[in-house]
């Protein structure tokens, strides 16, 4: 009978973190990721710690194998989306984004950035959906009205809304201005 190898004992991984020792932390948790039995943890501690030690734009491929290991891992969908939204790829990030969203519906930051990638990528129906579960969020509220302008529904309501918020009206006119097609109210509604 022979022996398994014993996993990399990772119990100084929070101490290095605590002292923000990056490259003693990557070399810990390179060691541990050779294990074939290495846990999505392990993948996804190695992608924040690249992250930490400005190594980013390697830290995906680490998200990728710990949602790969573990497909319910919340945390890393997350990180995997805002590793995809820094490089540019928005099909990836929308779909991370989804996937966090879906395993944690309570997490009101995957909704956020579900939406705005949504948003970016012209995807209105959708958007308008992760919107919608911000409640009465401030940005969800201009997001909304956006996504109502460009279905071409109804904006009239939602307009005068945001426009009688004093606190909106910078966001508001921003977005009045991206679906105005070519007609900017320029009267604000008195308090």
């Amino acid at each position: 009978m022979t022996d398994k190898p014993a996993m990399v004992d990772v119990s100084s991984l929070p101490a290095l973190l605590q002292a923000e020792d990056w490259a003693g932390a990557e070399r810990l948790l390179r060691r541990a990721a050779k294990d074939r039995r290495a846990p999505a943890q392990v993948f996804y501690n190695l992608g924040k710690v690249l992250e930490a030690g400005g190594k980013a734009p390697q830290s995906g491929a680490w998200y990728r194998r710990a949602v790969a290991v573990e497909p319910g891992y919340a945390n890393a969908w997350f990180e995997l989306g805002r590793w995809a939204v820094a490089a540019e790829d928005l099909v990836l990030a929308e779909q991370a984004f989804a996937r966090a969203a879906r395993l944690v519906p309570q997490d009101i930051d995957a909704w956020r950035n579900l939406g705005r990638v949504r948003l970016r990528r012209g995807q209105w129906a959708q958007a308008r959906t992760a919107w919608l579960h911000l409640g009465d969020d401030a940005e969800a509220r201009v997001a909304l009205y956006r996504v109502t302008a460009e279905l071409g529904e109804d904006t009239g309501a939602a307009r005068a809304a945001l426009l009688s918020d004093p606190a909106l009206r910078p966001q508001a006119m921003k977005a009045l201005t991206r679906v105005a097609k070519g007609a900017v109210p320029l009267r604000f509604p008195k308090l």
